[in-house]
């Protein structure tokens, strides 16, 4: 198997910089979480989505604007999903980056890339790095997405903030992830589910504990309306946030 930690100047496009001994500023207990659920993480997205994951998933990289011979950038990328689907975008003659903080996560995506046939996956590049001092230079790439991860870094302006600074100007960011609503029903039953759904399911994988700080991750998050300005307080252009999957999960798109 190929080194997941790819080396900057093999990367074919951009000339990304050598950075060195990597250091995560993540918090160390997040990057463990994320090591023990990867094994079952796929399994429990379908499981607990009803497989609706997947078209949110799509929906986030349309929202990318990603196309034909593009360089892309999937940040928080798990076990692949969203890189993935960015690679058939960009096709053969793109490029599209994977980079996550969980080393087990990777594995898993490194696999699942090898399993399949598609020549456009040929395309993808896997690296283990932080949301929040990434390694390549400003103006890298057309197109970037973070799928469920914004949420969980540690410090959401500085990752938003590094973003910007790689995308290419007039090119576009997609944020996907659970919608912190302003509306006190839809937050309170996306809550009762979470309690009564998701963590007994996770607790069946023996992830209870892993997935009971997913309802204090979605309070601690940003609504709709403070992503989007967030979003123009980095230096983007323009930000719209949507509400997709009835309200339960949001979607910000942001123009550099």
């Amino acid at each position: 198997m190929a080194s997941l930690h790819v080396a900057l100047s093999s990367f074919p496009g951009p000339s990304f910089r050598p950075t060195g001994k990597l250091v995560i500023r993540c918090s160390a207990d997040r990057q463990a979480l994320f090591n023990r659920i990867a094994p079952v993480y796929d399994n429990l997205n379908d499981l607990l989505s009803l497989g609706q994951h997947r078209i949110w998933k799509r929906m986030a990289v349309s929202w990318s604007g990603a196309k034909e011979g593009d360089d892309a950038l999937d940040i928080c990328c798990g076990s692949g999903d969203l890189t993935f689907l960015l690679s058939e975008k960009v096709g053969p003659h793109g490029k599209a980056v994977g980079l996550d903080f969980s080393n087990e996560q990777l594995l898993i995506a490194s696999t699942r890339q090898r399993l399949r046939s598609k020549t456009c996956y040929k395309n993808i590049k896997w690296m283990e790095g932080n949301a929040l001092d990434l390694p390549f230079p400003d103006s890298s790439f057309d197109a970037v997405t973070i799928g469920y991860g914004l949420r969980n870094v540690v410090d959401r302006q500085r990752a938003m903030a590094e973003i910007c600074r790689v995308l290419k100007p007039g090119s576009m960011l997609s944020v996907l992830d659970f919608n912190k609503s302003i509306n006190p029903l839809s937050t309170t039953v996306q809550e009762l589910m979470i309690d009564n759904i998701v963590v007994p399911v996770a607790s069946g994988y023996g992830l209870e504990n892993e997935y009971k700080y997913l309802k204090s991750s979605i309070r601690d998050f940003l609504t709709g309306n403070e992503l989007e300005k967030l979003a123009l307080e980095v230096g983007f252009s323009t930000a719209k946030h949507f509400e997709i999957g009835f309200g339960f999960m949001g979607n910000l798109v942001a123009i550099r």
